[in-house]
């Protein structure tokens, strides 16, 4: 097998295993709005959106670092010097985390609820600890291994939802005399999800057991600082990405005037926009797709003379693609959103759905026109731009959210990676120019927000929706015609 066929088929193995997962961790969706009112699950969308941060702090750009350093340089051995690094920051972050888990929980506006950040400080630590040994089974190419790991920790955090959540009640119901009252404590309600979580992530310390017997904690300064020196820029990407994704539900509380929404607490208003937020993962989970496959084609694709014909096509497909998508997605929401959300309640906050389904299409383009500074050895640039698009959604979301509510964080993720997308477009014109087809990319872009604002505004119709869609499928039938018949050729 070619080099770059091993490439593609573990890249395949790892994008299945990434968004498998996150379909598989979806379906807890439904689970949490039939059995949460909105205010318990805004505790879970506030405190793992301040996780999607820590995670970033946690491994200090220590994971990328490693695969440098370990893949060009053989004469020291990286691994245990990179997992000793981890291990210690870990504990003492999550030392801090634990000791100051009171506190925290009291300006969080949870005083009762400093278990679930002890057991997130937990989550944390294993997370770090064990990001080290996924990276060697990645470096190693054992990419079977690390979809088995990653798949398993889900499927058992599932179980254990469904365990605790909907089975130990009902067996409680029927049998209050059972093992279950022994493990198991009705007032916890919407702890369960953290609890699940840090028994799942428990159970990877036990699937790396071989490596832990092979480490030997290392501590060179020298090499730990040449280590640091190229971690420390990914740690700012790491930041300002997580910042455009997660910043909307860390601030949405804080930034919301009381009484904004009559009958609701912003606490109750940020479960919802939380939950509502999920309903865009379909998009996401097909940008994310697109990405694991994209990045290893367009790094062999770059030696070939008519790579920029070939880009710009790519670029166009997707465009197509994601447009029909954002459109098939918002059109036929009000059928397929009461199946995921469970609640009437969940449901008020579907009109910023089509803005976050659009900054995903925008953030796909992006991830296509990072092969100009990727392909340059520029990538300072794509840390700019990710910082610029991070300020942005800052601003935004500072601006907007007293005004406009939750729909001015969804208009902030739309801008942000809008912004992102433009800039990205500009400088990858100096330094590495395609010949995109930009008219033809607006086009579809338009096109199907049109078809979105009609629905919207007309009374709902499924025939009106499946005509909508119709219509906009004619777009590309009538441009892409020549593509089309070459393809049938083929």
């Amino acid at each position: 097998m070619s080099i770059l066929r091993k490439l593609a088929s573990q890249t395949a193995i790892y994008g299945l295993s990434s968004v498998l997962g996150r379909m598989l961790n979806y379906l807890l969706v439904p689970l949490y709005t039939s059995v949460f009112a909105p205010a318990e699950y805004g505790i879970v969308t506030e405190l793992y959106a301040y996780v999607a941060f820590l995670n970033i702090l946690y491994i200090y750009g220590l994971e990328t670092a490693y695969f440098r350093f370990s893949s060009h340089e053989k004469g020291y051995n990286y691994f245990n010097l990179a997992l000793t690094s981890v291990l210690i920051s870990s504990l003492i972050l999550s030392g801090a985390l634990w000791t100051l888990s009171g506190s925290i929980a009291e300006v969080l506006y949870y005083p009762d609820k400093a278990s679930f950040i002890k057991w997130l400080a937990a989550i944390l630590a294993i997370d770090a600890i064990v990001a080290i040994p996924f990276a060697r089974l990645r470096q190693e190419g054992r990419a079977y291994s690390f979809a088995a790991f990653k798949l398993s920790n889900i499927g058992i955090n599932i179980f254990l939802n469904i365990f605790f959540i909907i089975l130990c009640p009902l067996i409680l119901e029927e049998n209050p005399e059972s093992f279950v009252r022994h493990i198991y404590n009705q007032d916890l309600g919407v702890g369960y999800v953290f609890l699940s979580n840090l028994i799942a992530n428990g159970l990877y310390l036990l699937f790396f057991i071989p490596d832990w017997l092979k480490v030997r904690l290392t501590l060179n300064a020298a090499e730990w600082k040449r280590m640091m020196k190229y971690a420390w820029p990914v740690l700012i990407i790491g930041f300002a990405g997580v910042t455009n994704e997660m910043l909307s539900r860390a601030i949405l509380k804080y930034r919301l005037p009381e009484g904004f929404y009559e009958g609701f607490t912003n606490l109750e208003i940020l479960g919802i926009f939380g939950a509502c937020y999920k309903l865009s993962v379909f998009m996401t989970l097909a940008v994310q797709a697109f990405r694991y496959a994209f990045e290893p084609f367009f790094f062999a694709q770059a030696k070939e003379k008519n790579s920029s014909q070939v880009f710009s096509n790519v670029m166009t497909w997707f465009v197509l693609f994601t447009s029909l998508s954002w459109l098939l997605l918002c059109v036929f929401m009000p059928y397929y959103a009461p199946i995921f959300l469970r609640q009437d309640s969940y449901l008020i906050a579907l009109d910023a759905v089509p803005w976050l389904l659009g900054g995903g299409l925008f953030l796909g383009v992006f991830y296509n026109l990072s092969l100009w500074y990727k392909l340059t050895d520029k990538t300072l640039y794509g840390a700019y731009i990710s910082l610029i698009g991070a300020f942005a959604t800052f601003i935004l979301n500072w601006s907007l959210i007293p005004v406009f509510g939750y729909m001015g964080s969804a208009v902030a993720t739309f801008a942000s990676y809008f912004l992102m997308v433009i800039i990205s477009y500009i400088w990858g014109m100096k330094h590495y120019p395609v010949s995109y087809q930009v008219f033809k990319i607006l086009g579809y872009v338009v096109f199907a927000a049109g078809g979105i604002l009609i629905n919207e505004v007309s009374q709902q119709s499924f025939l009106k929706s499946v005509l909508i869609v119709l219509i906009f499928l004619t777009l590309p039938i009538i441009l892409e015609r020549k593509s089309l018949s070459r393809l049938r050729a083929k």
